[in-house]
């Protein structure tokens, strides 16, 4: 059975990391935005929701961004981290907490977010923390599970995020992020 196009796996795209920096921001929010575009959600509630999406120049300061560039140097995905609140994790973890990462809808399934997923499982490795928790977007969920990360169960309803997902930073190594 031929599966439609729709759900077929691009040819992969060769994206280069590096860190993000202020001259990047709209090139980079611009990814957000149209990522954001695709989720499965009322269009109102999409743009509602737009500008807590969108990072600022003060979030240079506090968050690690990486971006991912085509051959062309285009700006095509963006990830952003930093480390995760105590309350967030379990007694006595430490771990970074992946705030966001977005590609453009143009380049989606041809290995641009796993190259932005492999940054900050080996940013996590490097500085010695437990894991990674992503507090992620229901469109997302399967991207998580395939890139084998576990799915963490809602232990208070009240309180947990329905779609949260731990990586644990144990022997796996990843290329290093190139750039400044």
């Amino acid at each position: 059975m031929i599966r439609p196009a729709v759900f077929m796996r691009a040819p992969a795209t060769t994206a280069r990391l590096r860190l993000a920096h202020a001259d990047d921001l709209a090139a980079l929010n611009g990814v957000i935005e149209r990522a954001i575009m695709t989720w499965r959600l009322p269009e109102r509630v999409k743009r509602l929701s737009l500008p807590s999406y969108r990072y600022h120049p003060h979030d240079l300061d506090h968050l690690h961004l990486v971006v991912a560039e085509n051959a062309d140097r285009v700006v095509i995905g963006v990830a952003a981290w930093d480390t995760a609140h105590p309350r967030d994790l379990r007694t006595g973890q430490h771990a970074l907490l992946l705030h966001g990462l977005y590609v453009d809808p143009a380049y989606q399934r041809r290995g641009v977010g796993a190259r932005l997923l492999e940054a900050v499982e080996t940013a996590a490795q490097a500085q010695g923390f437990d894991g990674v928790l992503a507090k992620a977007q229901a469109d997302a969920v399967a991207f998580f599970e395939a890139s084998g990360w576990q799915r963490l169960p809602i232990e208070d309803p009240k309180r947990d995020y329905p779609h949260r997902f731990w990586w644990f930073a144990h022997s796996r190594t990843r290329p290093a992020v190139t750039g400044h």
